[in-house]
């Protein structure tokens, strides 16, 4: 799997060399300027000919790979390097462009586990933020298999990765989003907040305060499955980010008007009150540091109180929602260690023009001046 490419290491040691702004600049000769954009145009090549060569290992089916000694191990490496390649927007739509998206949907199915998490993993990347590409896997109908997997795989690494390529590819996706309802994806989502694993716990609830703030009208089909009660229950988890999760969760259907005041909420509302009590509680007795790093769930539970009760929760009297320091901008840091060229190099100026008007100012009261002449 080595890949063969120009020297990165010259190319690097070459634009320090030139842009370290300790030097005026120059023009570049005529050479230099030919080996760089041979080094660039060679990359961009190099690339597009490595996908094409993943794409054919892909279409290859399993047991030829595996009479030619290519092992799962191998594999998965090879899904890694196509990972970083597709980072980029335009190389992630060149995929299908070239043949490999379709193979790299069929590993979803493949049997074995890390295959198919890593190939979940490389669709994420690929659907993220991209329209185009979330256009092809849908018209690929790979939502189908990643919903299998999301759904019944029997490993929940797997389901994780699923959930979170599934998560990228319905993101600002309308016909995904349709399609993921029609699939029956909130009874799926809540069954994942009913497993014992934080990581896909996190994901789900991520996917679902995102769902319900874009599409209102599922707060009751959220509370008709008993979204409030699990999401009350994992309001107090141990996990900070869980906790988070749910709180966003439940602030969304606490703001769902469609039924009336905390309609999202239902029968619930007694129970949230009983748990933002314990919240507040528990919030007050945090140490400083603790209670700094619970920012955001102490402005969840103020805004879930004030949604519910239409009055501030306590910890605004107590000055526990937005501490004395939170607002100040973090110390200067970097710029003690990490000084840009241009600002080192005024300074450097600026203490040369000091240092020289200092030499060239008259000394006083040291002694009787130059005689003027008469």
């Amino acid at each position: 799997m080595a890949k063969d490419g120009p020297n990165w290491d010259g190319l690097l040691k070459w634009s320090i060399a030139n842009s370290d702004g300790t030097r005026p600049t120059r023009n570049l000769s005529e050479e230099d300027r030919r080996w760089f954009m041979e080094a660039m145009q060679s990359q961009s090549v190099d690339v597009i000919k490595r996908m094409k060569e993943i794409t054919l290992v892909m279409q290859t089916p399993e047991q030829v790979l595996e009479a030619q000694g290519v092992s799962a191990s191998d594999i998965e490496d090879m899904l890694d390097e196509l990972q970083e390649h597709v980072e980029s927007i335009d190389m992630a739509n060149d995929l299908h462009s070239i043949g490999g998206l379709v193979p790299l949907l069929g590993y979803l199915k493949n049997s074995h586990t890390n295959i198919r998490a890593k190939a979940a993993e490389v669709v994420s990347t690929i659907v993220q933020n991209n329209p185009r590409s979330q256009q092809l896997v849908m018209e690929a109908n790979g939502l189908e298999p990643l919903l299998s997997n999301f759904t019944s795989d029997p490993d929940v690494t797997v389901r994780t990765k699923a959930l979170g390529a599934i998560s990228s590819l319905i993101r600002h996706n309308k016909t995904g989003i349709a399609a993921f309802r029609l699939a029956n994806g909130y009874a799926a989502l809540r069954d994942a907040l009913g497993t014992e694993s934080v990581r896909f716990q996190r994901k789900a609830l991520n996917l679902i305060q995102y769902l319900l703030h874009e599409n209102s009208s599922d707060c009751s089909v959220a509370s008709e499955l008993g979204f409030p009660r699990i999401m009350l229950h994992l309001a107090s988890s141990e996990d900070a980010e869980v906790r988070e999760g749910a709180l966003r969760g439940l602030l969304e259907l606490a703001r769902d008007k469609t039924g009336g005041n905390n309609a999202g909420l239902g029968k619930e509302d007694e129970k949230l009150k009983q748990l933002l009590e314990e919240r507040i509680k528990g919030i007050s007795l945090l140490s400083p540091e603790d209670l700094w790093a619970a920012r955001e769930e102490r402005q969840l539970v103020d805004s879930l109180w004030s949604t519910c009760y239409k009055e501030p929760s306590s910890l605004r009297e107590k000055g526990l929602l937005t501490l004395s320091d939170e607002d100040a901008p973090p110390p200067d840091v970097a710029s003690k260690h990490f000084e840009p060229p241009l600002r080192g190099w005024v300074a450097n100026r600026t203490g040369d023009s000091k240092s020289s008007a200092k030499k060239q100012e008259t000394p006083l009261l040291l002694g009787p001046g130059p005689r003027g002449s008469n």
